[in-house]
């Protein structure tokens, strides 16, 4: 009888969401939006019309903010390894402790929407207990995650140790 060590490794995958742009991209554009929003400003300043200057600005620290929240939000990640006795759904929080979350692959359902869209959900239920997998992917990448996560369910469930 083998244990939970010496059971194959069927899928073994990090799900991440897109990065928005690449860094050096982002400071471009953020430098670019900077430089057009104090030549505006600079301009209404000269023409007397002093209090849009501040709204300028304010433009410019909530693009930044906007920026950087969406670089931190990419940051993000679930981790799904599968062996034959166990499916663990690792979650790495932007901010946060990861938390793990177990099945036994035996058990497990999948449920996706057959028509995937922006707000559809991969839920992994099982005895009472369900969670939502991958839902910072888009609908086809989600879609294409399931497909491979049933087939490798499929193999755990046919598994037989040698």
């Amino acid at each position: 009888m083998s244990n939970a060590s010496d059971d194959p490794l069927l899928l073994d995958t990090v799900l991440r969401p897109s990065p928005p742009m690449s860094p050096r991209a982002l400071r471009i554009v953020f430098v670019v939006v900077l430089a057009i929003n104090f030549a505006f400003a600079l301009n209404f300043l000269l023409r007397g019309a002093w209090p849009i200057a501040p709204f300028m600005g304010a433009d410019v620290a909530l693009l930044g903010w906007a920026l950087m929240a969406s670089t931190r939000a990419a940051r993000r990640y679930e981790h799904v390894t599968l062996t034959p006795s166990r499916l663990a759904i690792l979650r790495q929080p932007v901010k946060g402790a990861a938390t793990e979350v177990e099945f036994n692959p035996y058990w497990v359902r999948i449920r996706i929407e057959n028509e995937p869209q922006p707000g559809s959900g991969l839920t992994l239920m099982s005895h009472g207990r369900s969670v939502q997998v991958g839902a910072f992917l888009g609908p086809n990448e989600r879609l294409s995650f399931a497909d491979m996560l049933k087939n490798a369910l499929s193999a755990a469930r046919e598994f037989r140790p040698t």
